[in-house]
């Protein structure tokens, strides 16, 4: 597989028979490339992705089925075409699901093809004619944007999804008795609180005690039509050493949520500004949850509990409320128009405030 996409050399029929250094690269390469955690192991998302890496448009028809999501770098092109020529979907990822058949469908109607939103040699004939219509910055970065502006500066109303990672038999990592599970529900029943003073809609994507999959995670947020997802994670290392803060968002070099990666810098510095703990940056990536949530979503890595710095901090009942005002800040920040932002660690809200 690796080969088929010019990342080895795999002339050598030993090489076939053997994970060896070579092989181990080409998968930290394409990883990298991928954004998808960079561990030269092949789990269910390296995979994924090398399995669809392979499809171009145009190799085999392509067709909604519910039961069967088609994936695949195929699939990205079709939806990459379509937003370039103003239909509105939220990213190309890769995933053939109801909108990027409705916006096939729509493209079809339009151009006087069957709408029946299969993309065949017919329809791929038709998008292979038409240039890209709409200019001064991508589709669907402008419509993201346009949004938020338009959704006003006050968080009444709008409906947030939070995310504690993993729950119920997965209790994430776990250190000195301590365990991500308990420490990420902890901190988001406390943001919870805080959205809900202020008329924030606020949804859980699962209860106490419960595991829920990425993917019901996402699909969770989608049926609710959440505006964000802030999904709450700690991290760990066979290092102690290891520590700080680090803000992930949806993006790769093909496709990006720029308001995503907006609210990704604006939690990071202002969890940097607030807790003390060391910046370890915003990072794009194409991780399941980030790829298939329909909306901007930023995942927040809240220290290392394996960290005997950090996991004293996480403890603290103190900390973790200054780590729900900083996203709550950094929430409210983003709806804020540039003229009203504040510097970071400044800006405090007052329970109820609107």
């Amino acid at each position: 597989m690796l080969a088929m996409i010019g990342l080895l050399d795999n002339t050598d029929p030993e090489r076939a028979h053997r994970y060896d250094e070579a092989t181990e690269l080409a998968v930290r390469h394409f990883q990298q490339r991928r954004g998808i955690s960079v561990d030269g192991r092949v789990g269910t998302d390296t995979f994924a992705a090398l399995t669809g890496a392979h499809w171009k448009l145009g190799d085999r028809v392509l067709s909604h089925d519910p039961g069967r999501l088609l994936t695949g770098d195929d699939v990205a092109d079709l939806q990459t075409q379509l937003i370039e020529l103003g239909y509105p979907l939220a990213r190309d990822d890769g995933v053939f699901e109801s909108t990027t058949a409705e916006a096939l469908r729509n493209f079809q109607r339009e151009y006087g093809l069957i709408a029946d939103a299969i993309c065949g040699p017919s329809t791929l004939l038709a998008l292979r004619q038409l240039g890209r219509r709409v200019i001064g910055g991508r589709p669907q970065m402008l419509r993201e944007l346009a949004s938020v502006a338009e959704s006003g500066p006050s968080l009444l109303g709008k409906r947030i999804v939070l995310d504690p990672g993993h729950g119920g038999a997965d209790r994430g990592v776990t250190a000195e008795g301590a365990a991500e599970a308990e420490v990420v529900w902890d901190l988001a029943s406390r943001l919870e609180g805080r959205l809900v003073a202020l008329g924030v809609q606020t949804l859980m994507t699962r209860g106490r005690g419960v595991s829920k999959t990425d993917e019901e995670r996402a699909a969770f947020a989608n049926d609710v039509g959440a505006d964000l997802v802030l999904s709450l994670h700690v991290d760990g290392s066979p290092s102690p050493l290891a520590n700080g803060v680090a803000s992930y968002h949806y993006g790769s070099a093909k496709s990006s949520s720029i308001v995503g990666e907006r609210l990704a810098d604006l939690a990071q510095r202002e969890l940097v500004a607030r807790t003390g703990l060391l910046d370890n940056r915003v990072h794009p990536k194409m991780w399941t949850l980030l790829r298939l949530t329909r909306m901007p979503i930023v995942r927040v890595e809240l220290g290392y509990l394996t960290s005997n710095r950090d996991r004293s901090m996480l403890l603290d009942p103190r900390f973790r409320d200054t780590v729900a005002e900083s996203l709550l800040v950094s929430v409210q920040r983003l709806y804020l128009p540039t003229a009203d932002d504040p510097p970071t660690g400044v800006m405090r809200i007052p329970s109820g405030a609107l």
